[in-house]
């Protein structure tokens, strides 16, 4: 893996030297991260071969053992033992450039993330640039001021409204109020203007007779001051 850091290395600065195009930061990182899973990927490949080498000299040392060839046994114990520690090898050489590949990544995402971050701050400077606090407050005074004098003018025109119609409502809201109180007691509005006018008569013709009443006292009272006069 190391070898061939190297060789991209050389490459690139080859590839500068003679006139070539030189690669982008982030061309780079791609190609390194490409070079980091193509070899855990070998190495993985190299850690399965192993394994299944792991397994023969085991059955090898079973059938070895069963005959009783023990020098031979002895040998492929050895092996064994080889193989399994070159095994425990590629397991960390896989951690680690898994590890690797993992800062790369960490890294692109950095760089991708101060890229926009970049974008952010220059579209904000702009649009800062644009904005004048001065003509801004004063826009906004303008519309303050425009919409106290807009309430102001429809309060005016509400007042004159109700004052307009207030009375005619308030009339038909006190008969609205009556008729549904007298409805609530049984009584039609109708039939108690019906029946109050009787009494109206009533009480016109009680007048009448006490005015008649008062009028033969007096003269009654007058008739009888006249004869004992005559008689004197």
């Amino acid at each position: 893996c190391h070898g061939e850091g190297s060789s991209t290395r050389r490459l690139v600065k080859m590839s500068f030297l003679f006139g070539g195009k030189k690669k982008t930061p982030q061309e780079l990182m791609r190609e390194y991260k490409r070079n980091v899973d193509k070899s855990v990927r070998e190495i993985e490949r190299e850690k399965t071969k192993l394994q299944t080498q792991e397994k023969k000299i085991i059955n090898d040392i079973r059938k070895a053992a069963k005959e009783g060839q023990m020098g031979p046994v002895r040998v492929m114990a050895k092996d064994l033992v080889r193989t399994r520690a070159q095994i425990t090898k590629f397991y960390q050489m896989k951690c680690q450039m898994q590890a690797v590949g993992l800062r790369l990544q960490t890294i692109k995402s950095t760089q991708a993330m101060t890229e926009a971050m970049k974008g952010a701050a220059k579209a904000m400077k702009g649009m800062n640039a644009k904005v004048n606090p001065i003509a801004m407050q004063r826009i906004l005074f303008e519309f303050e001021k425009q919409s106290e004098i807009m309430d102001s003018k429809q309060e005016m025109m509400d007042d004159a409204i109700d004052d307009a119609f207030e009375a005619d409502d308030e009339e038909a809201q006190v008969d609205e109020v009556i008729g549904q109180v007298l409805s609530e007691i049984g009584i039609d509005l109708g039939d108690q203007m019906h029946h109050a006018a009787p009494s109206e008569s009533i009480e016109s013709e009680d007048v009448a007779l006490t005015l008649t009443s008062s009028s033969s006292s007096s003269e009654r009272a007058g008739g009888s001051g006249c004869r004992p006069g005559g008689m004197l």
